[in-house]
């Protein structure tokens, strides 16, 4: 490698972050090479496609999760993964909240939605768990529902009597793939504008 490349290297980092954290970002999954790319694991999907797009690595060990402190469109955030698997995603992520004293409006979690179709989104500042047991613990340990979320879309159950766990534990359809890479692209949008307080302008954006 020649002193070029070094500098060019040197210089497409992300700076360091600098400030107070501003931002909890949150992708939830279940860990476990066995869970990886399955619909439950999208929010892990998308948080590994917002550090593809700045170059971070989350895989710091920190508030049972695995994450990494950065700059994302110029916020400090922290950017979180629970280890916990998905029943237990609260106690990740309000032993972070607690230690760096951020409220639930600035703690961002994506998670799949089975209402919604592979390809599809939506934002909402506030809500119920909707049935989704990660988000029902997050609330209950919180003790608030008024986190800002994306909802990723996994598609609803083939019939009725198809086993739920079975289908959000399964893995998407290789038809699939293009609209879900398009999706991730525009959750990591949408966060951008999310941790500089323009939720409504993602949600006129990108909600499906």
């Amino acid at each position: 490698m020649s002193i070029f490349d070094v500098f060019k290297q040197i210089e497409s980092r992300e700076p360091a972050p600098t400030g107070t954290l501003e931002y909890i970002i949150v992708g939830l999954g279940n860990p476990g090479s066995e869970y990886d790319s399955t619909r439950h694991n999208i929010g892990f999907m998308t948080v590994d496609t917002l550090c593809e797009r700045y170059g971070l690595q989350c895989k710091k060990v920190r508030f049972k999760s695995l994450t990494c402190d950065a700059m994302i469109a110029g916020k400090r955030c922290l950017i979180m993964k629970p280890t916990t698997y998905m029943n237990k995603s609260g106690e990740a992520v309000t032993e972070a909240m607690s230690f760096y004293k951020i409220p639930p409006e600035r703690t961002i979690i994506v998670f799949d939605d089975i209402s919604l179709e592979p390809g599809n989104l939506r934002i909402r500042r506030k809500g119920s768990d909707g049935g989704h047991n990660g988000i029902k613990n997050i609330i209950y340990l919180s003790g608030s529902d008024a986190f800002p979320r994306i909802k990723m879309g996994v598609g609803a159950k083939p019939n009725p009597e198809y086993n739920l766990a079975d289908w959000v534990l399964g893995r998407f359809k290789k038809e699939d793939g293009e609209k879900l890479e398009k999706c991730f692209d525009n959750a990591v949008s949408a966060l951008e504008l999310m941790v500089n307080g323009k939720i409504d302008e993602a949600m006129n954006k990108f909600n499906s």
